[in-house]
């Protein structure tokens, strides 16, 4: 259980430059807020009294509305902020999202420009240096790209200050320090900046004047929600400020892959592992398993890394004793990825481990049945695409989405037991997406002959890769030929 250190007359020693309104709506409600951990799943899925609507710390609200609590309405909103009952028949929200991030369109339309970051990221003047600072120098050049098509100068000083500004509040994440507070406050005063930038760009690729607009998350959106209900026009800007941070995970999921891999002080058996992977890495072994070699040890330095630590939730009884905050329930995702209820030799690092799991695509109702459940939680459905694919987003009994495009299906593990991009109807959308960028990165530091090392620095620089997470910038690379 986690509750934040509060006492009320510690109001009276924050700085008295805070912002009254700051304090009033960050502050106080973070310090009257509770997060408690909840049981580890059984089911791949989360029960759905634990809601998504309006599921975040409260404290974080004024950094996405203008008025300090949710105006979705007026404003927009994102589907990691709504609970299911509001996202249309069958998750139709959570559809729409996904329908841009399916494995096809990371072939054809994004991994030219992961590869060309990559190129960048790894080159001779680039050796020696830290290596998460050398990242973010170039990070919201592939974001924006990836979102609207428009990187380099395209991208003004405003819009990646706001995204540098976000990140840092949700890293560090205690609005009493100092760090935390003015950079919430920079998000504030750059929030309308950036939506109309990013409204402005929605425009281009709707008129196609955006060169690859084709080639861009916004694009599918626009085509697969259609400016209706549960895909607004003023949602998909939303989506685009929201995704700060759903992607500040890649920052924490590389720190740590560096780290396993790092030559003097890192995980030797991920090390063989990768090593033995990377012989034959895209080899298709036939059977159920639709993943290759290195699909399965992207996944299992998922299952083991675990980015994201767990699924915030509130539930209907969310106001907190104190009356200013919520109550939040997080539901952790190492301890059921490593629960030995779903795996033999849970903390092996294992990547085989995927030739037998269990797959959205295995789950129908009799499975459901058979599993002790009455009747499915979930009815299996599928949402036609209408961006010009042939194929639907599907979902299992469970509730998690699954493309299926051109005749080809693309599951994912459909268990408790990989939980690192969460469960059932909860599931992140981006994580097939989100392996493939790990997946080039992988291949990227193997071709160019990657070595990382540990730095010889008193005073590494703190750097914030993900919510509530701080590192020491303390690896490097270098280059083997």
């Amino acid at each position: 259980m986690f509750v934040p250190r509060t006492d009320e007359h510690a109001i009276n020693f924050l700085p008295p430059y805070f912002d009254p309104e700051y304090v009033e709506h960050a502050v106080k409600p973070f310090m009257a807020s509770s997060i408690v951990t909840g049981e580890r799943p059984l089911f791949p899925m989360i029960e759905l009294a634990l809601t998504k609507e309006a599921a975040i710390p409260q404290h974080i609200f004024g950094m996405l509305y203008e008025g300090w609590t949710p105006d979705m309405e007026e404003e927009g909103l994102s589907v990691f902020l709504q609970g299911y009952d509001n996202r249309g028949p069958d998750n139709e929200r959570k559809r729409i999202y996904y329908s841009a991030f399916t494995p096809d369109l990371y072939a054809r339309c994004y991994q030219p420009k992961v590869n060309a970051f990559l190129d960048r990221l790894f080159v001779a003047d680039n050796a020696g240096k830290p290596l998460m600072q050398t990242y973010y120098g170039s990070y919201f050049d592939l974001y924006w790209d990836l979102h609207l098509g428009v990187s380099g100068d395209a991208i003004p000083a405003e819009v990646r200050e706001i995204g540098k500004a976000f990140n840092t509040v949700i890293g560090f994440w205690f609005p009493t320090m100092d760090v935390v507070y003015q950079s919430y406050m920079k998000v504030r005063a750059l929030r309308q900046t950036l939506r109309d930038w990013v409204d402005a760009r929605v425009e281009d690729i709707l008129q196609g004047r955006t060169p690859g607009y084709e080639n861009t998350i916004v694009h599918y959106w626009i085509k697969n929600g259609e400016f209706k209900e549960n895909f607004r026009r003023k949602d998909i800007v939303f989506e685009c400020f929201h995704n700060f941070l759903a992607f500040s995970q890649w920052g924490n999921t590389l720190y740590n892959i560096v780290a396993r891999l790092d030559r003097g002080d890192g995980d030797a058996a991920v090390k063989d592992w990768f090593a033995r992977t990377m012989q034959d890495p895209d080899r298709r072994d036939g059977g159920a398993a639709p993943f290759t070699p290195l699909d399965r040890f992207t996944m299992e330095l998922f299952r083991t890394i675990s980015p994201n630590g767990g699924s915030y939730s509130v539930s209907n009884a969310r106001q907190s004793f104190r009356g200013q905050g919520y109550n939040g329930i997080l539901t952790l995702h190492l301890p059921s990825s490593e629960n030995p209820l779903h795996w033999e030799n849970p903390t092996a690092f294992d990547p085989d481990r995927y030739l037998k799991a269990p797959l959205t695509t295995d789950h129908d109702e009799a499975s459901a049945r058979q599993a002790g459940l009455q009747r499915c939680p979930f009815h299996k459905t599928a949402r036609e695409l209408r961006d010009g694919r042939t194929g639907s987003i599907e979902n299992s009994v469970y509730g998690a989405v699954y493309a299926t495009v051109d005749g080809t299906t693309y599951p994912v593990p459909d268990t408790a037991g990989y939980a690192p991009f969460g469960f059932g109807y909860r599931r992140c959308p981006g994580e097939l997406f989100t392996i493939g960028f790990v997946r080039d990165f992988l291949k990227k530091v193997h071709a160019a002959g990657v070595a990382f090392e540990k730095l010889q620095d008193d005073k590494p620089a703190k750097l914030p890769v993900g919510p509530v997470t701080v590192i020491e910038d303390r690896y490097a690379f270098r280059l083997g030929h």
